[in-house]
């Protein structure tokens, strides 16, 4: 490969993606943190309050749910600190961790739509709604799930962990979020950058593409799919979800599959894609913010969490829709 194509493909493959991807984690943790030191989630810190209770959750698991209608880098930094001050015990974390999937799925809500509004037009609102129902319920699970096997919470006030951050003028809340930013940030990056870095040359290496070749092999145990279904699901699976939505909106528009074909399809897709997703874009995220072997652990609970949800959402609509 002469040089000026080994740079420009290290550029688009590496340079671009992992500055996009810096700046993106940057800005949220920064506005994260501005949001955090102006209070201004008490209003879903007072609506989350009765779940919590209910759930048995801790307050900071409050403050970071609340927190993570906004940034979700800025929550999971939240939920890190309590666990590494011993304010959260392991299980609390990872039910904390689980039930700030509900916000963090509002969180890319609208991206997810706008995303898939002109490639599936009305179809979108089935498909959108349908994850969305699977958010609702992990959220419904954990609140169960959560009051079971929690020992419950005494204190009771999930606005008072937000009020040990209340700052008096807009300046200073200025400068405390800089403070923070700068103190998070650096491990993010250091971990991130690193992992985000060596996923880029496994892949260049071609361990994905094995992986991906292995996975595609057991398509065939999706034979109750309509045939050309499988192509929408191959192409989730080995690229990303926009390229399996517009060739399912092809093939919807030229009448190849109808709605509930294509409803299906791209909740296979969804699922069978989930491990590889997990680990090219969720790890080196999570990894900057919690311990790596903790990372893969709430990522392994997260994915088995989520996916188990879509699957049970696509049963219901597979027979709902027979």
């Amino acid at each position: 490969m002469e040089q000026p194509e080994f740079f420009i493909m290290l550029w688009q493959g590496l340079g671009w993606p992992l500055l996009r991807l810096v700046f993106f984690i940057s800005l949220g943790l920064m506005i994260g943190n501005l949001i955090e030191s102006l209070n201004w989630t008490h209003g879903v810190a007072r609506l989350s309050s009765p779940l919590i209770r209910n759930a048995h959750l801790s307050d900071i698991t409050g403050a970071s749910f609340s927190m993570a209608f906004f940034s979700a880098v800025t929550a999971n930094t939240m939920l890190s600190e309590a666990y590494e001050q011993g304010r959260l015990t392991k299980q609390e974390l990872v039910f904390s961790n689980l039930f700030n999937s509900l916000p963090t799925y509002f969180l890319h809500l609208p991206t997810l739509f706008f995303l898939a509004a002109p490639l599936l037009k009305g179809v979108a609102f089935v498909y959108v709604g349908l994850t969305l129902l699977a958010a609702f319920l992990r959220t419904v699970c954990i609140l169960i799930v959560g009051r079971v096997l929690l020992p419950g919470n005494k204190e009771h006030c999930v606005t008072c962990r937000l009020e040990e951050n209340r700052v008096s003028s807009l300046a200073q809340a200025f400068h405390k979020a800089w403070v923070r930013f700068r103190k998070r940030i650096k491990r993010i990056l250091l971990v991130t950058v690193p992992i985000y870095t060596a996923v880029f040359i496994l892949n260049r290496f071609g361990l994905f593409a094995l992986v991906q070749e292995w996975l595609a092999r057991h398509v065939k145990l999706l034979a109750w799919l309509h045939p050309e279904s499988l192509g929408v699901v191959a192409l989730q699976l080995t690229a990303e979800i926009s390229a399996g939505m517009a060739a399912a909106g092809a093939l919807l528009d030229n009448g190849s599959l109808e709605v509930r074909q294509v409803v299906l399809a791209l909740l296979v897709g969804n699922v069978v894609s989930s491990p590889m997703r997990a680990v090219r874009h969720q790890f080196p995220f999570y990894a900057g913010v919690f311990q790596p072997k903790l990372a893969v652990e709430l990522i392994t609970y997260n994915q088995i969490f989520r996916t188990g949800s879509i699957i049970l959402v696509g049963v219901f609509y597979y027979f709902l829709s027979a």
